[in-house]
């Protein structure tokens, strides 16, 4: 019986753990107002020890960068590309056979767009990205989004 509880025990164990590994950033997502047709659009991405993401900039012959994509909407227009808050490291990467550019911890990217008129509407999209620590990486994952602009 015992042997049976702590094989159970075990086993759980290792799903949690493999479920974390599996899964390594968490989003948030978020509209701030800051006119009466502007807004800012924070995405937020939580990245688990010792993993990192990469930034938008990293360049040819690296890993896949964090892309956002929107959807068109007739009401919204964006404003350049997402900027990049956080703690940007440069490494050459053995791996790749070049330098990358990653963000540990958390990273923030912030796109400006702005509403035609005073219509409520919603802003969708996907992000992909691509996550690595020292020993591996996982494949690029697409993630969907969508906010209400009001």
């Amino acid at each position: 019986m015992k042997k049976t509880i702590a094989t159970f025990v075990l086993s759980f164990i290792a799903v949690i753990c493999f479920a974390q590994m599996s899964n390594p950033v968490s989003w948030t997502y978020e509209a701030k107002k800051k006119s009466a047709d502007t807004y800012e659009i924070v995405a937020t991405a939580q990245v688990a020890h010792p993993w990192h993401i990469y930034s938008q900039n990293t360049g040819k012959g690296g890993p896949i960068p964090t892309q956002f994509s929107f959807k068109k909407n007739p009401l919204v227009s964006l404003s350049g590309k997402p900027k990049e808050v956080g703690k940007l490291e440069k490494v050459y990467d053995n791996n790749f056979k070049t330098d990358v550019l990653f963000y540990s911890n958390k990273v923030q990217f912030v796109q400006t767009i702005k509403v035609k008129g005073a219509a409520k509407t919603n802003l969708s999209g996907t992000v992909e990205y691509m996550v690595c620590d020292d020993s591996q990486c996982l494949p690029p994952t697409k993630k969907p989004f969508e906010l209400k602009l009001q």
